[in-house]
């Protein structure tokens, strides 16, 4: 078997449980050894493989990844597929102790690395488009502010002038003046 590249690889890591996995047999197909092979490995070696290293899928959780993937046929199986975080990939791979496991365990590892690396920069990009989202809304705001102040101002604008009770006349009119006080004089003008 060839070398698979760490694309391939990564194309088998799967969610379950929130974590990032490897079932049973895409590892064993990896390391080149029977699924059998691995699976007795890790039941020897219970106390290596922790929940978050490994962990046996419910049967609920068989059932949604056969009908996600359409994998094996829907015959009696005898025992549930493990699950391999990266941690327990790893550990799989020094418990079965061939050296092509070694070998692949290294793609293996730069799979989960460069997934991570992915989730991480997307989770970057994800809080840049929220400030820039926020930021869009703030100015958005301030601009929605502007425009009901300047509707406020039309709508003054279009409201009609109160009327006075008499009519305003047109023309020229001159009012009487009332008397001036001149101080050279100290009388009042008349």
């Amino acid at each position: 078997m060839t070398s698979p590249s760490t694309d391939l690889v990564e194309s088998l890591i799967r969610l379950v449980r929130g974590q990032r996995v490897i079932l049973d047999a895409d590892l064993a197909q990896v390391y080149g050894v029977p699924t059998k092979q691995l699976n007795q490995a890790v039941r020897r070696n219970l106390e290596k493989f922790p929940d978050d290293f490994a962990f046996e899928l419910d049967v609920e959780e068989v059932t949604n990844l056969r009908s996600q993937f359409v994998t094996a046929s829907k015959r009696n199986i005898r025992y549930r597929p493990w699950a391999f975080t990266e941690h327990g990939a790893i550990m799989a791979a020094n418990g079965l102790n061939s050296p092509r496991a070694v070998q692949m365990s290294v793609f293996v590892v730069r799979a989960f690395v460069k997934m991570r690396e992915t989730l991480a920069q997307n989770k970057d990009l994800a809080a840049k488009l929220a400030e820039l989202e926020r930021n869009l809304t703030d100015r958005l705001d301030d601009h929605e502010q502007a425009i009901v102040h300047i509707l406020g101002e039309i709508k003054k604008l279009m409201e009609p002038v109160p009327t006075e009770s008499k009519p305003r006349e047109l023309g020229f009119h001159v009012k009487e003046e009332a008397p001036v006080y001149h101080p050279k004089r100290g009388k009042k003008k008349s």
